[in-house]
């Protein structure tokens, strides 16, 4: 059997050659006769480029002046393509041209790498030939890649067309899947990519020694290496070996890095096996730090960390039980961490036997009888598995639900490397009968709910007006709470500026709950003494929404007795990050924090300050988004993972009441309300509204949308920073001071008088542009 691959090969890519001769070798190890249809799809290797502007020019100089080195790299890429690729005698160069050719194939297979992406093509279109369209002979895929989200809009009915002419489909990211799925109404396997379908001692026969003796440290970026910084900086600090940085981005990761520029591919091979450690955010360098038994660490692009299910890498990872060695996340494993090899070549034999199936099935055009298997993720164990389900590190939201309803206490809130609490299962207490499971709200579908009535409104009391963020309606619910007799829980700061979850019982406590606090609260027991005392009185909870919805899970119903207040959030910071700068604060002061005032109305609503108020009676008090916290909590700079993909920033609200600042009024609108704070209040619920009624509230009926344009949250969730994985980065390897001088310095001047001009709903214009 003659089969014609059509893929890209043509490149001086590593990945790109790399893989092309992977599923040559693959496919005649299981007796066909494979060849690459050579078709021209502009790949330009040339080492001078047309001109295009200062980029072109300034590349075109590094290259003149390492002219040696790169001619070398180019010749080996060209000696390697003769050496391991076969390919059809003649170049094609378009559609029309294959279909008129007699071409000698029995099969047509549609290879590895993103050659269904339409966007990589110059007319934004599909490629037929990549799917096979030229020919009428039966066609197979094996491990394509859309390397898009979704398929543009209008091009759905003719990817249909092309899918429907494939007699095997397979995808190399889940992301693919979905997206065939959603196209054709059928589930097609996730495979390997080809170039783990070769055993690393194949790769060794063709690896070419490097020039390095001894052990080093191989970092191979194709993008700016962010993150990976750090992690480099600390190897090469703590190992005491040399830095050495394979050919991708032509900036140095390391001051003291000897750049590699003259790799072809054979050598690229021969540097990942002789590392003594990897650092890269490519993903085929990914691969062979795997294949090689390297330990490495990898940077993905902020896309990739936001929607990890469209991320090659990991989907590669989760199947290989190494998500932990993604840089920027909590959960990142530590540079002398190790990592148990014997494990994933089981878990890689594993995936590997099922993607040979694959291919020897469609090769031979026979029915494969279900997709090739994944093993579940490390943190998200499978059912039957030996501890139960929890939500995902990234969709957690902390809401403690499952360590308050554990029967044994036997899930515990730990912090990880980013400073929030998740559940950590003790398996020597579980019993495993699943309730945490049951309770977790990340792991079930949010019903609908009515819109709410929404409201301008504010406390006629004006010391407690002006002692709240916005307009003091907080006070007014909980104080007629106490009135009857109730409990009010909300959020606190204690001694030690750590925000917790307390119960008050007299209105002369509520001082400590008023305001907003720009940090993740620490729930502790907080929903057991709810449910201890909704047995005898009214209780008020305000939190955010995912710790409402987290409470009325735990208690398992909502009782007549029990009022919720949500929050319109912006997202929750981390309280690791938040203590370290209440720390730092104190070291370069010289004196303790007693309180802090995150959005203090010295100088009016709309202009709130950070104020830190000192146990030696001194202040310091500047406009919130004017100063370090303010400025990077603003950019979202370090908020939990899951807020950037939150499931309630939408008007279908979770708790009785939800609460805000009215943003967006305009000058001629409550004029004499602004300075002083307007709450913005929505009334959810039958059992809300009956409460409401009851309130002393100055107030004003606004529409719904207008609620909506001054709090986008209320909408969709926040853009998560591009920088956002190389401060955690930085974050869990350096110290604080380090960090803050880098991340969290103020914008020049002008841009921070823009940014106060500017209303939130131009704001969010602004974002989506810049996006």
């Amino acid at each position: 059997m003659k089969i014609g691959l059509v893929t890209f090969y043509h490149i001086h890519h590593y990945g790109a050659m790399l893989q092309a001769c992977a599923t040559e070798r693959a496919v005649e190890a299981l007796g066909g006769e494979c060849e690459i249809v050579d078709y021209y799809v502009n790949q330009n290797n040339a080492l001078f480029r047309a001109p295009t502007g200062l980029g072109s020019a300034a590349a075109d100089a590094h290259t003149a002046l390492h002219y040696g080195a790169l001619k070398a790299r180019y010749d080996r890429f060209e000696a390697f393509s003769r050496q391991y690729l076969k390919r059809s005698s003649h170049r094609y160069e378009s559609a029309s041209e294959l279909a008129g050719a007699a071409l000698p194939y029995d099969v047509i297979l549609s290879g590895s790498d993103q050659i269904w992406n339409p966007k990589i093509f110059p007319d934004g279109k599909f490629d037929p030939v990549f799917f096979g369209a030229f020919s009428q002979k039966r066609k197979i895929a094996y491990a394509p890649s859309f390397g898009i989200p979704s398929v543009p809009e209008g091009m759905e009915d003719e990817l249909r067309g092309y899918l429907d002419a494939f007699s095997h489909i397979s995808v190399r990211e889940r992301q693919g899947q979905t997206i065939v799925e959603q196209v054709m109404g059928k589930t097609v396997p996730v495979v390997l990519d080809p170039t783990l379908l070769l055993d690393r001692n194949a790769w060794s026969a063709i690896a070419s020694p490097p020039a390095e003796k001894g052990g080093y440290i191989l970092c191979y970026c194709i993008s700016k290496p962010g993150p990976l910084v750090p992690y480099i900086r600390r190897l090469a600090e703590e190992t005491g070996l040399p830095v050495v940085q394979l050919c991708g981005i032509r900036q140095r990761v390391h001051p003291k890095a000897r750049c590699v520029l003259d790799a072809g591919p054979a050598e690229f091979l021969g540097w990942f096996r002789g590392a003594s450690y990897v650092c890269t955010n490519s993903f085929h360098g990914t691969v062979f730090s795997v294949q090689f038994q390297k330990p490495f660490f990898t940077a993905v692009a902020p896309s990739e960390l936001a929607a990890p299910e469209s991320s090659r890498t990991f989907s590669l990872l989760s199947r290989l039980g190494l998500e932990n060695r993604v840089v920027g996340k909590g959960d990142t494993a530590g540079v002398d961490d190790a990592i148990c090899w014997s494990e994933v070549e089981r878990r890689l034999e594993h995936a590997r036997r099922d993607s040979v199936e694959y291919l020897r099935h469609a090769l031979a055009d026979e029915p494969l009888e279900e997709p090739a298997a994944e093993e579940p993720a490390a943190e998200e164990p499978a059912e039957g598995s030996s501890l139960p389900r929890l939500a995902s590190h990234l969709h957690c939201t902390g809401c403690g639900a499952c360590a308050s309803g554990c029967p044994k206490d036997a899930i515990t809130m730990e912090r990880d490397k980013e400073g929030f609490l998740y559940p950590v299962i003790h398996s020597d207490l579980c019993v495993r009968c699943g309730h945490c499971t049951a309770v977790c709200p990340a792991l079930r579908e949010r019903p609908e709910r009515p819109l709410p009535a929404a409201f301008a409104a504010w406390n006629r009391a004006e010391d407690i007006r002006k002692d709240s963020t916005s307009g003091g309606v907080f006070s007014l619910l909980a104080g007629y709470v106490l009135e009857c007799g109730g409990v009010v829980f909300g959020a606190a700061m204690d001694g030690h500026q750590h925000l917790r979850h307390v119960a008050c019982f007299r209105k002369e406590e509520l001082w400590r709950l008023r305001g907003a606090k720009y940090v993740q609260s620490d729930l502790g027991d907080c929903y057991r003494e709810v449910k201890h005392w909704l047995e005898s009185r009214m209780v008020l909870f305000s939190g955010t929404p995912c710790q409402v919805d987290g409470l009325y899970h735990y208690l398992g119903t909502r009782p007549e007795n029990l009022v919720t207040c949500d929050l319109v959030c912006h997202g929750v910071p981390s309280p690791g990050v938040w203590e370290d700068m209440v720390r730092s604060i104190e070291h370069r002061k010289g004196k303790t924090v007693q309180a802090v005032r995150f959005r203090n109305k010295v100088t009016g609503w709309k202009d709130s300050h950070f104020t830190v108020v000192y146990t030696d009676g001194s202040v310091d008090s500047a406009p919130l988004f004017a100063t370090e916290y303010g400025h990077a909590f603003g950019r979202a700079l370090f908020l939990r993972p899951s807020c950037y993909r939150c499931a309630y920033t939408s008007v279908s609200r979770v708790g009785d009441f939800t609460l805000g600042d009215f943003w967006g009024l305009r000058p001629d609108e409550l004029p004499d309300q602004q300075e002083k704070g307007v709450s913005l209040l929505l009334v959810n619920t039958a059992h809300g509204s009956h409460l409401f009624d009851q309130l002393p509230l100055a107030k004003e009926k606004f529409p719904l949308e207008r609620a909506i344009a001054g709090n986008p949250r209320l909408a969709s969730p926040i853009a998560q920073p591009a920088d956002r994985s190389a401060f955690f980065a930085s974050y869990a390897l350096e110290p604080f001071e380090q960090v803050r001088k880098r991340f969290f310095a103020l914008r020049p001047l002008p841009v921070r008088a823009a940014a106060k001009l500017l209303s939130p709903e131009v704001k969010e214009k602004l974002r989506k542009k810049i996006r």
